[in-house]
């Protein structure tokens, strides 16, 4: 069976309409969910990218595979899913956003027969990457809006433009870098000879720049409905939390051109709304691709993000490093299995990033990698019910955040912060996480269990290892 791995990039898991969301328009996933199985409550294991794709490409928890940064020495020895497959017979590629450890050259390099990145050269220090010399011949380049908005000055709180803005990309839609990554993708599949393919697509999307094409900017008014969370008072989260929401505040009200908080709030939010179509639009190439060349029913396709967004939820724009809410740790995810899924499944049963690597290799007759943290959810794909774990863990450098049953507890390093504090919120009657119980006599209990859950965790998922060496183990929770 060939394997289609799509993942996105900041992709918050209630944006599509599948899920129930009442402003996202996502066709295609809302057509492969209705195909295949969603995961309603999957989880990534970091809320930034680098180790949380780590986490995916090796099936390790980020404190098992050591990264917790967005940069890196290349590891020595370390598998990946796509280079696993590689030695088993099939013809592997990675198109688009890699973002693993480049120093002093991509890590993926030796795992896939095609590396096709939009974001950097083959090395730390060369440039431009692919699709960037792919502007350049056609004279394009000047219109790329990859993870910055030119043409705004900087600004005094030394927060990038893509921070304050979003606007329509002028590049043409089939040069777009979502478009290329497509097309390197089917090409590389209609070269591939008699050989098993397995690709993962690497849409650089929603993340920022908030640069839709016109496409799809125009699918949304500028009047759009915030969350509640946009109007909630972040009293009772801890002092980090409370500076990433004013800042954000400040750098709003103080943008080179002047607008309401609001204003500025609903400018972004569209232009996140308009990224997360784009990326539907290139899931839908994808699959009509399958469909015309007669490979849907012989390929498995996963959908998943590499972590959710804030995206104006809290008054928080991006991510926000070491907190853990749920729309950051929450990723969509699909599958479509043939002969597999149940069409038009929901599991509602805990899974997490790690999990996809094992369950490819189990459905493909892939031999499983060494040392993986992630399960099987093959079981659940077929229809079988019943629980595969009874937690997922996000994990910062700074922080944990666990969930199971209706809980979600957060946990922070003692001192990073300057004080001893903690995030609980019972999600069943609280899904907006407005009231923290951390400090709630009441509630003890509960963060007593979190605190024990977390300890066995960590020592019970611990690998002692011989063979790798780069990277930076996180040694502070131990």
């Amino acid at each position: 069976m060939n394997v289609l791995h799509i993942i996105s990039d900041q992709h918050q898991a209630a944006c599509m309409g599948c899920e129930g969301h009442g402003q996202a328009l996502t066709p295609n996933l809302d057509r492969l969910a209705g195909e295949g199985m969603r995961f309603a409550n999957a989880y990534a294991q970091n809320p930034i990218c680098t180790p949380s794709r780590m986490s995916i490409y090796t099936g390790q928890y980020c404190h098992n595979h050591g990264f917790f940064g967005l940069s890196g020495e290349r590891p020595q020895g370390m598998q990946s899913f796509l280079g696993h497959f590689k030695q088993h017979g099939y013809k592997t590629a990675v198109i688009g956003k890699t973002h693993v450890p480049n120093e002093p050259r991509d890590w993926l390099l030796d795992h896939v027969d095609l590396w096709a990145s939009c974001t950097s050269g083959p090395t730390a220090s060369s440039s431009p990457s692919p699709y960037r010399r792919y502007l350049q011949a056609l004279g394009l380049a000047h219109d790329d809006d990859n993870l910055k908005i030119t043409g705004y000055p900087p600004h005094p709180t030394g927060l990038p433009q893509n921070q304050l803005r979003a606007r329509p990309t002028k590049l043409p839609l089939e040069h777009n870098v979502e478009s290329w990554c497509v097309q390197q993708a089917t090409d590389f599949i209609d070269q591939r000879g008699d050989q098993p393919f397995c690709v993962q697509v690497s849409l650089p999307k929603p993340h920022a720049a908030y640069t839709p094409h016109r496409r799809f900017w125009d699918m949304y008014d500028d009047d759009l409905e915030l969350s509640p969370t946009f109007y909630q008072d972040p009293k009772g989260r801890p002092p980090h939390f409370r500076q990433m929401h004013e800042m954000f505040r400040g750098v709003w009200d103080s943008a080179d051109e002047v607008l309401s908080y609001e204003e500025a709030a609903r400018n972004i939010w569209r232009g996140y709304l308009g990224c997360v179509s784009q990326v539907d639009y290139s899931v839908g190439l994808l699959l009509d691709y399958l469909q015309e060349n007669g490979l849907a029913e012989d390929t498995l396709v996963v959908y998943n993000a590499d972590h959710g967004a804030y995206s104006t939820c809290f008054g928080i724009q991006e991510k926000a490093p070491g907190i853990c809410s749920e729309m950051v740790c929450r990723v969509p995810t699909i599958w479509r299995v043939p002969g597999t899924t149940v069409a038009g499944g929901v599991c509602d049963e805990l899974v997490e990033n790690i999990d996809m690597t094992p369950t490819i290799m189990a459905l493909c007759g892939v031999p499983a990698m060494a040392d993986m943290d992630g399960v099987d959810l093959s079981g659940l794909l077929r229809g079988e019910g019943g629980p595969v774990k009874d937690m997922a863990v996000t994990e910062h450098r700074h922080s944990k955040a666990l969930r199971w049953g209706p809980w979600r507890y957060v946990h922070y390093q003692p001192g990073d912060f300057g004080g001893n504090y903690g995030e609980l919120y019972q999600l069943e009657d609280d899904p907006f996480e407005a009231n923290n119980l951390f400090d709630d006599p009441a509630h003890r209990d509960i963060v007593v269990e979190g605190e024990r859950r977390l300890l066995e965790w960590l020592v019970g998922t611990r690998h002692v290892r011989n063979t790798f060496s780069g990277g930076r183990f996180e040694d502070n929770y131990l």
